[in-house]
C-alpha cells in the first residue's frame, strides 16, 4: 500500500472546526480513498480588532491505487 500526504489550508468565517472540514470535503471532490486528516496549525485573519477568517493548515493521506 502506498499513501500520499498533501497539505492544504482551509478557511471559514464560522470555526476552526469547520476550516478543517471544508478543506477534507473540498479534497474529497477529487481525491479518492481519503485515509487521515492531520492538523498542523490553527491561524485566523482579523478584521476590526474580531476574526473575519478561520484558517487551518492540514495535511490529507490519501491511499494511492
Amino acid at each position: 500500500m502506498v499513501v500520499k500526504l498533501i497539505e492544504l489550508l482551509g478557511t471559514s468565517s464560522k470555526s476552526w472546526e469547520n476550516a478543517v472540514e471544508l478543506a477534507v470535503n473540498k479534497a474529497g471532490e477529487s481525491i479518492k480513498n481519503i485515509h487521515a486528516v492531520d492538523v498542523l496549525g490553527f491561524t485566523a485573519k482579523i478584521e476590526n480588532g474580531k476574526i473575519s477568517e478561520y484558517r487551518a493548515n492540514v495535511k490529507i493521506a490519501f491511499v494511492v491505487e
